[in-house]
């Protein structure tokens, strides 16, 4: 029986090794760098290389993609003939064989008469338009669980729904909701569609769009008033197309979500974060409008994102570094951010049209923001108050109001008692019902600015306690007193030109007007609302010897009244340390000489004399080269400036160079 099961094994062996060989395909091949095996994929599962002598071949010494049937060889000096014979799989048949439904003979050829015949005839079947049958609808829900050494555990939940498809044959729909700040903790989840991240929906066509809810307002071709917006709101746009020309109009109006700021430090020495984000008045705790940060280090613009340069918490309004990109004590951080401000109930309103042709294009614009003065939110505005704000004017420093308020006696309240002693009115914390008690609150004024200090923070709410001035100086640092803020508007209208008499001239020109008043309950102060703003850019190509080598000449000039406002900054990030600007004020006038070479693809050279003067009291020139030569895989540049600056205060010389050479390989 042991002999006869011997001998069977032995059989199948026999006939598995047969089988192994069958289908084995050979050929033989020059040794070159790519070998094409076969028109279709082999099978990973043999494959041999022997030279013409028999000998096997290094398997280091090439490489094999089994998918598209190439052999690549890496080493040719392992192989000592010039030839090589190949042993490889293929698949079978029944997969590489082409399977088809009908026989190519009969198909006919788009040019011969028959199809033109097919072609002519209508359908006779009426489609029965579905709606919304061509909606598709993707998403998710989150859940993720935070736990620390130092917190408790929080479990998170993000929402992320989209829709989109076609309405009809011209109309397309496309909606977002998306929700990443819902922990389930706590008066932690978004019960209002305003407090999501992120809703809308868009109807759209070839010709127009509209859109409703949360809307990215944004300018970017402008000189005098770029800025991106986020807002919550209705916009739309129509086009116009015509033979030789086209145009466009564009509206939108909605509820201001945050307000814009910037916050510039110096880094700290291995600091990483986290740094935290301001009010304009200086708040310590803002909410920062999701996506509306723009972090610059050093004038460079980062990214966001885990995996990038920095991470940021919205609620906290505070920004971390990555361990990626390591903080030092010479780096020069500038943040732009929107932060809710909920003082009053604000509008933005903005509309924007133009006309183009191959030689003249026309803009126009006007962007309003204003707060309704009428609707306040954080504050409840009595009319005493209002008749504090009426006379502040622009003045925030008067717009304080006493925050005694007469109320009843309660053990779950913090009151306080009026005295007069020798002239001076005070309050003293009382916990007599017999009293007449007043609920006061006490706001930070500065150190020596006030005349109470904090007693006790460990009650329901802070007690403060009066302390008498010594020498006329203040002791304290908090006062019974609210400050009052009020509601501001800003209106911003433009129009801009660019006209091409011929294919080497070029006309640029812009003009802006702006109306800021701050306090909409005052007519005082109102002498400094408005201002404009003008810029004249000319282009002229002096030189051209073909089409890949021309020097051009340019020359521009802008003029900004002090007191024109816009939305956010003209200039560039690091412009007033370009021109070493520390306090500036008065007219301004901006202007630069240029000249531009290229030849082809191989030198690029710029040199351009700037000019900038601010009313008598501050005026710089400066020097600007600029150059890039790229040849046979080297590439050097440089970049170098030279300033000079003669202000009230100091005179100063600022020299910059920047040079480099690569080689790439």
């Amino acid at each position: 029986m042991k002999h006869a099961l011997a001998f069977l094994f032995t059989l199948i062996m026999a006939a598995a090794s047969a089988q192994e060989y069958v289908n084995v395909k050979k050929v033989r091949r020059a040794v070159t760098d790519s070998i094409q095996l076969d028109s279709i994929s082999i099978n990973p599962s043999y494959f041999k290389i022997v030279d013409s002598r028999g000998m096997p071949v290094d398997s280091t010494a090439y490489q094999v993609d089994f998918i598209k049937a190439m052999l690549s060889i890496k080493d040719a000096t392992a192989i000592k003939t010039d030839s090589i014979d190949i042993q490889f799989l293929p698949f079978p048949e029944f997969l590489t064989r082409t399977y088809q439904l009908y026989d190519p003979k009969i198909i006919l050829d788009n040019e011969t008469a028959q199809e033109r015949v097919v072609a002519m005839r209508q359908p006779t079947v009426q489609r029965n338009y579905v709606p919304f049958n061509g909606l598709n609808t993707t998403g998710s829900i989150t859940r993720g669980l935070r736990v620390g050494n130092n917190q408790n555990s929080v479990v998170d939940s993000e929402l992320d729904l989209r829709i989109s498809g076609a309405l009809s044959d011209k109309v397309s729909l496309r909606a977002s909701i998306q929700d990443a700040n819902v922990p389930q903790t706590q008066n932690g989840y978004s019960q209002r569609l305003d407090e999501f991240d992120q809703i809308f929906i868009e109807l759209y066509s070839d010709d127009w769009n509209i859109r409703a809810g949360d809307v990215d307002l944004q300018q970017s071709d402008s000189y005098f008033n770029n800025f991106t917006k986020r807002v919550q709101g209705i916009s739309g746009q129509v086009k116009f197309e015509g033979d030789d020309s086209q145009g466009y109009v564009q509206a939108a109006g909605a509820l201001v979500r945050g307000i814009f700021n910037i916050s510039s430090f110096t880094g700290q020495e291995g600091n990483q974060g986290p740094y935290k984000l301001t009010g304009r008045n200086g708040e310590l705790f803002i909410l920062v409008v999701s996506g509306s940060e723009r972090v610059f280090v050093n004038g460079v613009p980062l990214t966001r994102g885990e995996n990038a340069d920095y991470v940021i918490d919205y609620n906290a309004g505070e920004v971390r570094f990555n361990a990626t990109f390591p903080i030092t004590s010479e780096m020069r951080i500038s943040i732009e951010y929107q932060y809710s401000e909920r003082n009053f109930t604000r509008f933005v309103g903005y509309a924007k049209g133009g006309y183009e042709t191959d030689k003249i294009a026309l803009e126009t614009y006007i962007y309003t923001e204003s707060d309704a003065k009428n609707q306040p939110l954080q504050q409840n505005l009595t009319e005493d108050q209002v008749t504090i704000l009426a006379a502040a004017g622009d003045n925030e420093d008067l717009a304080i109001a006493p925050s005694a308020v007469e109320d009843t006696f309660s053990e779950n309240k913090i009151l306080y008692r009026k005295e007069t002693i020798a002239g001076v009115e005070r309050f003293v914390f009382s916990q007599d019902s017999n009293d007449e008690l007043f609920n006061v609150r006490f706001s930070f004024v500065g150190e020596n600015q006030g005349d109470y200090v904090l007693i006790n923070d460990q009650a329901i709410a802070n007690i403060y306690e009066y302390v008498a001035p010594i020498a006329g100086v203040s002791q304290g640092s908090f006062a019974p007193v609210i400050r009052l803020f009020a509601p501001e508007i800003i209106t911003i209208a433009g129009a801009k030109a660019r006209y091409a008499p011929s294919k080497t001239t070029l006309l640029d020109t812009e003009i802006a007007a702006s109306s800021n008043d701050l306090n909409r309950f005052s007519s005082i102060d109102d002498d400094d609302n408005r201002g404009v703003a003008v810029k004249l850019a000319v282009q002229q190509q002096l030189w051209k010897k073909d089409s890949l080598t021309t020097l051009n000449a340019r020359v521009k000039s802008d003029y900004i009244d002090q007191n024109f406002r816009n939305v956010e900054r003209v200039y560039n990030i690091e412009f007033n340390r370009d021109w070493n600007l520390d306090i500036i004020s008065g007219n301004q006038l901006f202007s630069t000489v240029g000249l531009d070479y290229a030849q082809d693809s191989t030198l690029r050279a710029t040199y351009e004399l700037e000019h900038l003067e601010f009313s008598d009291s501050y005026s710089g020139n400066r020097h600007n080269l600029n150059g890039v030569y790229r040849d046979g895989g080297w590439t050097a540049r440089f970049r170098g400036s030279v300033l000079n600056t003669n202000a009230t205060a100091l005179e100063s010389q600022f020299y910059r160079a920047n040079a480099d050479v690569v080689k790439r390989f």
